[in-house]
């Protein structure tokens, strides 16, 4: 998604020339995209058998699903189970004082 955003439009053959080395098979990347395509985060214009795929979900919401997906995954539905694991997570950078900033500015728009 990252490289769909960045590009705006694109098609699959784009996508491999913005992917570094060593650059997966092309079949791999066309069916990803059309993955994201079925789920709704991307939509595409076709030109004969050409495909031009671009988003239809901003970040912003992606990274909503995203972490909602993650939390209830993982983290039995709680953001303070997310949160307590990430404080517990030795090797994670977490600046708690940063972290209890940030929740205190959220809590305060609410």
């Amino acid at each position: 998604m990252q490289i769909i955003w960045r590009l705006e439009r694109c098609t699959v053959s784009d996508i491999l020339n913005d992917i570094g080395d060593p650059k997966p098979p092309h079949s791999s990347i066309s069916s990803i995209v059309r993955i994201l395509e079925k789920k709704d985060f991307l939509n595409h214009k076709a030109y004969g058998r050409t495909h031009e795929y671009f988003p239809i979900v901003s970040k912003d919401d992606y990274s909503k699903f995203t972490l909602t997906k993650i939390v209830g995954d993982y983290f039995e539905g709680s953001m303070s189970n997310l949160v307590s694991f990430l404080v517990k997570e030795k090797d994670m950078d977490v600046d708690v004082k940063e972290l209890s900033d940030l929740l205190d500015q959220l809590s305060d728009k609410e």
